[in-house]
């Protein structure tokens, strides 16, 4: 009977330790601290023993070595966790999206088919798709992408975004503005307000640019992206100093560093 008792008390304090470590990473990553979500995903993916948790374990692990600057090891994490569970569609959607910034396009294609295959209804895969075709010059099946996510998810403001900004990538600058003048009107957001800013700069207006990205920054001072659209803004106002110190913002937001080393470059070391 002790001895009941005592394995009882053991798994329960168990149990109790591994929901504090769980909890614990969770917190670190809402708190933008990847450092200490590095290092409690790691613990919990390494003693995980079912395969269906320890590839979320994997997959937070690597997102958040993605947005420590690590590519290398998040790719391996990303591996890792396809390991454990190759049915997890959120992993090859990750995995498409890593590739594809890393430049090997063929490679990110197909993730998401084999994605896709799993889950016809992931709006990551179609967006990821979007944009490799995009850059490819496939415009048509870029739009055909973005579509694609408005027929089982209408709201989807990425796509509705995605669709805007292919307008401005093929110079449509005035269409672009009046969608996100819709979108914005339909529902003020961070994304919104951000996205127009961008297309404001591109047509050469940064009073009303700046007006936007600082809106966007107030609404949600958390979303990086708003902190690079802002630098960018002030580089091209003859602004270095302040655009430098946009970007520090944005990295230490989980702005992927790397993708912004054309831009540090304009950044004078201390």
């Amino acid at each position: 009977m002790k001895k009941t008792l005592l394995f009882t008390v053991c798994i329960c304090a168990s149990f109790h330790l591994y929901a504090q470590d769980k909890n614990k990473a969770e917190e670190c990553f809402k708190k933008a601290d990847y450092k200490c979500a590095e290092e409690q995903y790691t613990k919990l993916a390494e003693k995980e023993q079912i395969q269906k948790f320890q590839s979320e374990y994997y997959n937070n692990l690597g997102t958040a070595q993605r947005r420590l600057g690590k590519t290398a090891l998040a790719l391996k994490s990303y591996e890792s966790a396809l390991k454990s569970n190759p049915l997890s569609a959120p992993v090859y959607a990750n995995l498409a999206s890593l590739n594809s910034q890393k430049g090997n396009k063929v490679k990110a294609l197909e993730y998401i088919s084999k994605g896709l295959s799993i889950d016809a209804e992931n709006p990551e895969f179609y967006l990821t798709r979007s944009k490799i075709y995009d850059s490819q010059g496939k415009k048509d099946l870029a739009l055909n992408d973005l579509k694609q996510i408005l027929t089982f998810a209408p709201d989807n403001i990425f796509a509705k975004t995605g669709l805007a900004n292919l307008k401005k990538n093929n110079g449509d600058l005035e269409g672009a503005l009046k969608d996100y003048n819709q979108l914005i009107a339909e529902k003020p957001e961070s994304l919104l307000y951000n996205g127009r800013a961008d297309v404001y700069f591109k047509m050469k207006k940064p009073k009303e640019a700046l007006n936007d990205v600082t809106k966007a920054i107030s609404i949600d001072p958390k979303f990086s992206h708003s902190y690079v659209t802002k630098a960018l803004i002030l580089f091209d106002t003859a602004k270095p100093k302040e655009a430098c110190e946009n970007l520090d913002k944005a990295v230490s937001l989980g702005y992927e560093k790397a993708i912004l080393a054309e831009y540090y470059a304009k950044c004078v070391k201390k």
